[in-house]
Order: structure tokens, then sequence, then C-alpha cells
């Protein structure tokens, strides 16, 4: 799929070196198709990092899309350079006017807060409740799927005994579910959090179906039963890299952290980590593009 970003975003060329399809705006304008065009909240500290993931999954797909990055304007970043957010992302004040037929909205490292306690909690809000009417789709991604699960449903949050971090086996509960079509009966995803939502408060909720489960990270996607919200507990946009950086970092710091199940090879951090989630990553955002977002977005909004 043909994604058009800025030409001088720092992911296009790591994108490009990886034979991800980057198209330009004078090409992109020259194309007689009307693309979906995609916002992304993006409220991860590293943001460059995830732009880079994000990007590389959204860019499996013959869809032609334009991305529009978005930032919390009632939060300063701290690990992002303010040249950075002033020339890639915009606030929800200069969009809210605007329709969008597709919206991530990611993860944050904030999980010991309660969500009235986040300083842009507010700001939140009103962006979920927008997304009913202006977003076609919706894809929330761990924090955020227990953010929107608790927004729009009242679903909380648990703290874990232990941090749920690794590489989990996860079973399909429904494969006639278009979000899960060509999915395995069994498939992997890293999960990195300390909180957790709970299959029996879901299970309670009509409005709401879950996807897949995994006895060891517990539920994995929810997908709302109107098709406009998919919330997904995990990471499968993390690099093979990812887990490793974070184990790393925290053994720096002195933090007490345990090595990531199912990762390192025999479970050794000397050894390479092992890749096993990328084709169901690829194969997860396909299909909530084309089946939740190009096949039920107006043509024309208006």
């Amino acid at each position: 799929m043909p994604i058009n970003i800025p030409s001088h975003l720092p992911a296009k060329e790591i994108l490009e070196k990886e034979n991800i399809f980057i198209m330009d705006e004078k090409r992109a304008y020259s194309q007689d198709i009307r693309p979906l065009n995609i916002i992304i909240l993006n409220i991860m500290p590293e943001k460059e990092k995830t732009e880079t993931q994000l990007l590389r999954l959204l860019g499996n797909s013959p869809l032609q899309l334009n991305i529009t990055f978005l930032r919390p304007e009632t939060h300063t970043s701290k690990t992002t350079a303010i040249e950075h957010l002033k020339e890639f992302y915009t606030t929800f004040r200069h969009i809210q006017h605007k329709r969008y037929d597709g919206m991530i909205i990611t993860g944050a490292p904030i999980e010991h807060l309660d969500y009235e306690e986040v300083s842009y909690w507010p700001e939140m809000q009103t962006i979920m409740d927008w997304t009913k009417t202006n977003v076609t789709s919706t894809l929330h991604i761990c924090w955020g799927a227990q953010a929107g699960l608790y927004h729009h449903y009242g679903v909380n949050k648990y703290k874990l005994e232990k941090k749920c971090f690794g590489i989990f086996e996860h079973e399909v509960v429904d494969p006639t579910v278009k979000l899960l079509r060509g999915f395995d009966d069994l498939y992997y995803v890293p999960h990195s959090r300390h909180t957790d939502v709970l299959k029996e408060e879901i299970d309670q909720i009509p409005e709401l179906q879950i996807l897949s489960y995994s006895e060891k990270a517990g539920v994995c996607l929810v997908m709302s039963k109107d098709e406009k919200h998919v919330f997904l507990t995990g990471h499968p946009e993390y690099e093979l890299t990812s887990l490793q950086d974070e184990y790393e970092r925290d053994l720096a710091k002195g933090l007490e952290i345990d090595i990531p199940e199912n990762y390192f090879r025999n479970n050794d951090p000397k050894n390479k980590p092992i890749q096993c989630w990328r084709s169901h990553a690829n194969l997860l955002f396909v299909n909530w593009l084309n089946y939740y977002v190009y096949q039920e977005t107006p043509y024309n909004w208006d």
C-alpha cells in the first residue's frame, strides 16, 4: 500500500529501506482515487519509534492512505523533540471539524495512574466521544484499549501482581469474524503491561464481543458489535527487539523485571529473540483497514 506521509518524516527513510511503499504528496495527488484518511493519536513516549512501527504495518495493503499524526494539546512530551511535534503533529482543535476513515489510539506507560489522574484525560474523553460521529472505525492499542473500554463501556482495569511481559499464545474465539479472517487457531502477540481487564466483566456487556483470549495474558482482542471500535490489549506492532530494549532499560535502572516470557531462544537473554508474531500482526492491520475502514466508510463523507 502506498502511504502518503511527509517526505522528511524520519520514519520514511527506514521504511523505504525495508521496501515499504511510500508515496510523496505530488504522486498521491496525481492519482484519480479517493485515499483513506487515517489519523493516529500517538501518546507513546518515543513517538518516532511508534510512528515507524505503525506505518510499517499500515504499509501492507493495496489501499492508499493519507496519514495524520495527532498529539494531546494538554500534555508536553518529555521524550520527543518539540521541533518534531510542531512539524509532524497536529492537535484536536485543528481537526475536530474533519472526518476520518480510520483512527488508531496508541498506548502509553501510565497504567499506574487512575484514568482521572492522567493530565490529558479530559482531552482524551473529548476525542473518544468525537470518534463516534467523525471516524468510521477506531483501533485502540494497549493502554489506549483499556482507556477506550473504560470510557465507552465502563470496563475497569486491575493491577497485576506481576507484569504481563513477553510473547503469549492466543486462541481465536470466533473465526467467522472478518477481523480474524486468515488467522490460525492459535497465534502470538507481544504484551507489556502492569494492568488487565477481566473477561468476566466484558462478557456482561452485550455491546462487546471478545475475539481472542490467552490463558496467560487474558483478553487480547475485543470489538464492539457495531464494528466501530476494536480494542487490542497487546502490541503486535512491536519490532523484534522492542521487548529486549524494555528489559535492558529496566535492568539498567535497577528495577525488578523478569525475563520476557517465550521471547529469547531457550529463555536466555544472551540469545536472539524469536520472531513469531509478524505475520498475524500484518494480517490484523490489513483486515481492519479492509473490512472495517475501506468497506464501510462512505466515499464522500459530506
